[in-house]
């Protein structure tokens, strides 16, 4: 009966005039690869995700962490063990209970479809979630039900971000059992319920009036899938979008003609260019503050993204514990020739620029490989798809590799220990091949401490030693912009993409 009440909530909805009724509606980019939290993948499926089911932990719009079905948390003084209370009365859509035992399931079934192409890295620091994976356990060791309203969980080693891994979407709790068609017809225990799903075009929630942290304030929300920028704009200028996120090329227009409906925000992202420090000439620090020196960040940044975004001098974005102001890099041709003739090379190099087909990076490699040749370096630039850029840059093969890295979850070590820890280097996100014992036990200790303070200290002087290092050219943190129909009020958009459940979001005529 729920199912069909469902697909004559959706019926009636696509039956009003146009099919995009007045009402909270959103978009995505591309249509989810599932509904099944364990199959969590991509970012359409992470938002799908965060709106229909629950975590233990959760992220706020402002990237903080929050309680969801688990109230609080609490480590052992040695930092391997995880308390964690849990909330009394939470239940999933059908009504089945939320309870410590279909906590217990839920991780268990994550871990096992490892196996059918989940993502599941998050949950791999619980002692023996690597066995479940391998198919060499059949209980998850380090996951305990200490009593109704209590479970704990063992790590392989001391985690302070353990809590932030547990809100992302491959954590979301799910009941046991689950039908086959779960990624189709998915059943949770958060703010809306799925109710229809149009693949490529319309996916339609209702509000859940039991929900523990409050019902909705609106009762129904769509989302379009609108691969097209320049379609999106156009939707949300006819009303036909509540918000949308504004293309950089765009920025100027949209300023002067819906300023007052813009939200910008510093994001957890970086732009860069890896330098393979294990590459010949390349691993002579001088070489890379050359590189650094010659490039002109500052006017690229205008050019391409017309300022939206904060220059780097660093790895490690405003916003999140470990970020300081320190002088860059200065635009300084001079001393890029000087640096690069005392480390040999005064007749110039010959490197290579690997990218993948995005057109920002297609105009951000150009004016790299512009600079560069100005003081001798004659760089190539080798244009791949995303998948077979990134491979090559894995396997060592890419002198420079232009990427960006968005934040997984919301804090300074997410931009620090994926990134140059030398069990990283190659596939684990260390595209600059950077291994170096010193840095290593420096974030090894930034993750493990129990005390913030500590954490905050260790931090920033790992961003300070890899921007000494050099192991990037450091280009800018990007500003999102975004902009909100003057009928809607109460979204912002969210620090991370798991960040934005639209519970307080209100549409008004």
């Amino acid at each position: 009966m729920a199912r069909m009440a469902g697909f004559l909530i959706a019926a009636a909805l696509l039956g009003c005039g146009s099919g995009i009724p007045p009402g909270l509606t959103y978009y995505f980019s591309a249509d989810p690869r599932s509904l099944d939290p364990a199959l969590s993948t991509d970012v359409p499926t992470g938002e799908s995700v965060t709106l229909i089911f629950d975590n233990l932990t959760q992220f706020d719009p402002e990237g903080r962490l929050v309680s969801g079905i688990a109230t609080s948390w609490v480590p052992s003084p040695d930092g391997r063990t995880w308390t964690f209370t849990i909330r009394r009365g939470v239940r999933f859509h059908d009504g089945r209970p939320v309870d410590v035992a279909a906590i217990r399931a839920s991780f268990m079934r994550a871990l096992e479809m490892a196996r059918e192409g989940g993502r599941v890295w998050p949950l791999l620091p619980i002692d023996g979630a690597s066995a479940v994976v391998d198919s060499a356990a059949t209980t998850l060791r380090g996951l305990t039900i200490v009593d109704d309203t209590t479970i704990s969980f063992t790590l392989v080693e001391p985690l302070n971000i353990f809590p932030k891994l547990l809100a992302m979407p491959v954590a979301a709790i799910v009941p046991t059992p689950t039908p086959e068609d779960f990624g189709e017809h998915p059943v949770g225990s958060g703010p809306w319920k799925f109710v229809s799903w149009s693949h490529d075009d319309l996916l339609v929630l209702a509000r859940n009036d039991d929900w523990y942290g409050g019902a909705p304030l609106a009762d129904t929300l769509r989302i379009r899938m609108i691969p097209e920028t320049f379609t999106q704009a156009a939707e949300y200028e006819s009303g036909r979008l509540s918000v949308v996120e504004i293309p950089a090329g765009e920025t100027q227009r949209w300023e002067r003609e819906h300023g007052a409906e813009l939200q910008r925000r510093a994001a957890f992202r970086a732009v860069y260019v890896a330098i393979n420090t294990t590459r010949g000439p390349l691993a002579d620090v001088r070489v890379r503050r050359a590189i650094n020196h010659a490039v002109n960040v500052p006017a690229i940044l205008d050019r391409v993204a017309q300022g939206r975004g904060v220059l780097a001098a660093g790895t490690i974005p405003p916003g999140l514990d470990g970020f300081a102001a320190r002088e860059r890099y200065a635009f300084d041709p001079e001393r890029a020739r000087a640096l690069l003739a005392e480390a040999g090379h005064k007749e110039g190099l010959k490197l290579q620029l690997w990218r993948s087909q995005r057109a920002e990076f297609a105009r951000i490699a150009q004016a790299i490989q512009a600079d560069l040749e100005r003081v001798g370096v004659a760089v190539e630039i080798v244009e791949r798809d995303a998948s077979t850029a990134r491979a090559a840059a894995r396997k060592g093969d890419a002198d420079l590799f232009l990427s960006d890295w968005w934040a997984d979850y919301p804090d300074g070590e997410n931009f620090t220990f994926p990134l140059f820890h030398s069990a990283n280097a190659g596939t684990g996100g260390n595209y600059a091949f950077v291994r170096d014992s010193t840095l290593d036990a420096m974030l090894e200790r930034a993750r493990s401490t129990p005390d913030s303070a500590d954490k905050v200290a260790l931090l920033r002087s790992i961003d300070a030693a890899v921007f000494e290092r050099a192991p990037w050219i450091f280009l800018w943190f990007p500003t999102d912009l975004w902009a909100m129909r003057p009928e809607v009020s109460g979204w912002e958009f969210p620090a991370v993409f798991t960040g934005q459940r639209w519970t307080g979001v209100r549409f008004t005529q």
